[in-house]
């Protein structure tokens, strides 16, 4: 058995010696501030998250995904993010996935003893055919999971690059990975309950991490979800809504463009700064791979016909 007994996730706060006999306001009051390091924690790691990111990046325009592994409340942070970009950024939901020790009925019930399977880890990244064009991020607030580490330690074999997200500091037999984020937010308020600081922590980073590369991606404009197709009421809303903010058009009108569009946004706003059709629209994003500043700003032609403006 691994003595956990050392790590900083595992260790007693002192200002919570005394939580049972705090009022209810008091334990509200400290947790606000102890949460207060979590931010601190991701402000002293933020260039190997830019790091992680640009590995992200790379891995999208080599047409590789995007996998968080984890176990627990860290898996589940994992496969949260991952279900939050289709919707968020119009991405297949095939580009950005998450693997949690133990599988789906761990996201609503605790699956005791699954973390500790490094061999199951291992072969979760073949069961996703996990190749050199991906990023497999591993999630371990405690830092030892053995899922996580079978995880990582298969997708390098694989040539995949990998990044070790973890609370803890560095340790004899970490993972060997391409990148290390360690969250060092210090004790919890209640003794090694990581879903408190450390989960805090890990979300924003998993938010940094996807959010950035999604952006660097193409995925906005200025700081709008430009990359929308129109698929209900509300996104026919917040597509006009866009366009009108991008064009200056009144909401009747970006409606009506919006429809001339088939519902995507990136197109209907290339129509009116350029005066060309929806199929040439389409064309002059797919020549600057979807990037909205791009297609409107390049004096090349990309893909349009200038005898048909």
């Amino acid at each position: 058995m691994i003595d956990r007994s050392k790590l900083l996730t595992e260790q007693r706060l002192d200002a919570s010696m005394r939580l049972d006999a705090m009022t209810t306001q008091q334990i509200v009051d400290l947790m606000h501030q102890q949460d207060r390091l979590a931010v601190e924690a991701v402000g002293r790691v933020r260039e190997q998250v830019a790091q992680a990111a640009d590995l992200v990046v790379a891995a999208f325009e080599a047409g590789g995904r995007l996998f968080y592994v984890g176990a627990g409340t860290s898996g589940r942070l994992g496969v949260l993010d991952a279900a939050e970009c289709p919707p968020t950024f119009r991405t297949d939901p095939s580009m950005v996935q998450g693997i949690i020790a133990g599988g789906k009925p761990a996201m609503f019930q605790a699956q005791e003893g699954a973390e500790d399977n490094a061999e199951a880890g291992a072969s979760a990244m073949d069961e996703h055919g996990i190749a050199s064009r991906d990023v497999v991020v591993g999630i371990a607030a405690g830092g030892t999971t053995p899922f996580v580490h079978g995880a990582l330690r298969h997708a390098r074999e694989l040539g995949a690059k990998t990044v070790f997200i973890t609370c803890v500091g560095a340790f004899s037999g970490e993972p060997d990975v391409d990148v290390t984020i360690r969250l060092l937010v210090g004790p919890e308020v209640l003794t090694g309950s990581t879903r408190l600081k450390a989960g805090t922590a890990t979300k924003l980073v998993l938010n940094m991490l996807s959010t950035a590369a999604m952006v660097r991606l193409g995925k906005c404009y200025e700081n709008l979800m430009v990359d929308l197709r129109a698929t209900n009421s509300k996104l026919w809303d917040r597509g006009a809504r866009i366009i009108s903010i991008l064009t200056g058009l009144d909401t009747p009108q970006a409606m009506d463009l919006l429809r001339q569009a088939q519902g995507h946004v990136k197109a209907a706003v290339v129509m009116d700064r350029l005066g060309v059709s929806y199929e040439q629209a389409v064309k002059r994003l797919e020549a600057h791979k979807g990037r909205l500043r791009e297609a409107i700003e390049s004096s090349d032609e990309g893909g349009i016909d200038q005898g048909s403006r």
